[in-house]
């Protein structure tokens, strides 16, 4: 099969990680061609499409902003060249010294048309002046301050790189036929029947071509910092990093939660779809019924990853629609895998109190968010959005509507994912960041773009 439409159909399942727009770019052992736009996987490509992208190298990437806005000039892949090799990249987390990086190339006469970060990394490595590709990423790899998990593909090879600290999931596969596959999670191997082989390891190049894997350690790992994220809420949950399994992992946050903040009630519901494990390990422990208390309209976007806040909005209400019979004169415990901004969160439990629910003991599987993410995931532009940076748990409980909140402790989510806390960012929960934050992107976490406004 085509590489093109192999990653046509791991883009499918990796179109939870971004919704704004889609690409692919393939090799055909001469050049590199290029298909992206707005949209959803289904709205950018065509049978024509897919078919006009020949190739046995392929590249695709599925985006949501967090460095530059939503616009055709920041699609990815990107596209640049090196020593007369052309190259596609696709990125996946965010550059915190950008502006810096990007500053220093335009001196040297680089031209930039997106306001993204990955085309500072794309002009960073045709900057370089070493003899190969590969070289020029060991070089440009240095630069980067920052999570960073890139995929490039030349006419004839692909290759994988991760940052130092491992921030963002990056996994290799194998095809029936001897063909190679990388991709951000292992979900997207299942769908082209490949085989999870293993993660590429922070601060490695990973090469693949017809001869095979070639591994090449150009930083040693720093601390690893995997995006604790990820098990809570953005990773799909049949998905494996670090040898553990979302699935599983969010089950037993819901288990822990259960133990820690029990709740008297007569009917256990998550927040579909992502609060249904851990809705389930609650039942489990708390020994209450699990139950359905939303429907869930499978059609509309996640909220989360919307970027402007009347998205978010309108979209609770179109999402999900309250199960009346099941739900009138309950006592229900909510279970959800987070609270953002609360705005989401709110509406959803009016929509319960209209449903004729008599309790409400919200319960949510990680601890309160009160840091910016500065590594790739969009929860907030400040400070300023986060609810729980402004409310205690009390007022917080009081805003939403619920009769109760609590909220799942750090020690005990560590327990839940069962590796241990170094490996992982807590920084939206603890302000411990393992990648310093310049003053400067601390200001706003669009700086780059609102640089570029001015």
């Amino acid at each position: 099969m085509e590489a093109a439409r192999l990653a046509y159909f791991g883009l499918y399942a990796l179109q939870h990680r971004g919704q704004e727009s889609a690409g692919i770019a393939t090799g055909d052992g001469h050049e590199v061609r290029l298909h992206n736009d707005l949209g959803l996987v289904a709205q950018v490509f065509s049978e024509d499409i897919i078919h006009s992208l020949t190739g046995h190298v392929g590249l695709g990437h599925v985006r949501y902003s967090t460095t530059g806005t939503n616009s055709l000039a920041n699609v990815q892949p990107m596209t640049g060249e090196h020593r007369g090799v052309p190259f596609a990249l696709a990125h996946n987390g965010n550059l915190v010294n950008a502006l810096v990086l990007r500053e220093r190339l335009e001196a040297r006469g680089h031209i930039f048309t997106s306001t993204s970060d990955t085309q500072v990394i794309v002009n960073q490595i045709t900057d370089s002046s070493a003899d190969t590709l590969e070289e020029a990423i060991a070089e440009t790899i240095p630069l980067m301050q920052g999570a960073y998990s890139l995929g490039i593909i030349t006419p004839d090879r692909l290759i994988a790189v991760r940052d130092p600290h491992g921030v963002r999931p990056l996994c290799i596969g194998r095809l029936d036929d001897d063909g190679w596959v990388v991709a951000s999670e292992s979900c997207a191997l299942n769908v082209i029947n490949a085989r999870f082989v293993r993660e590429v390891q922070p601060g490695e190049i990973v090469t693949l071509n017809g001869d095979g894997l070639e591994s090449r350690q150009v930083v040693e790992p720093h601390r690893k910092a995997c995006c604790i994220f990820e098990f809570i809420y953005f990773a799909r949950p049949d998905s494996d990093i670090y040898g553990k399994n979302i699935y599983a992992s969010r089950m037993r946050m819901g288990n822990m939660l259960a133990l820690q903040a029990p709740a008297d009630a007569d009917l256990v519901i998550p927040v579909p779809e992502t609060g249904i494990p851990h809705a389930i390990g609650f039942a489990q422990n708390s020994h209450i019924p699990f139950g359905e208390g939303f429907i869930k309209n499978r059609y509309i976007h996640r909220t989360f990853i919307q970027p402007e806040q009347r998205m978010r909005d309108l979209g609770v209400r179109m999402k999900l629609t309250p199960l009346r019979e099941a739900l009138a004169g309950k006592r229900v415990v909510v279970v959800d895998d987070s609270i953002v901004r609360g705005t989401t969160t709110r509406p959803e439990l009016e929509l319960l109190r209209d449903a004729g629910v008599r309790e409400i003991h919200l319960r949510i599987s990680c601890p309160p968010i009160r840091y910016p993410c500065f590594y790739g995931i969009d929860t907030s532009a400040g400070r300023k959005e986060l609810i729980a940076a402004r409310m205690s748990v009390p007022e917080i409980r009081d805003f939403l509507g619920a009769d109760s909140l609590e909220y799942l402790n750090l020690p005990n989510l560590y327990k839940a994912v069962g590796l241990p806390r170094g490996n992982f960012c807590t920084a939206c929960f603890d302000n411990k960041y393992p990648i310093p934050i310049p003053e400067q992107v601390k200001a706003t976490k669009f700086e780059l773009e609102e640089q570029k406004k001015g």
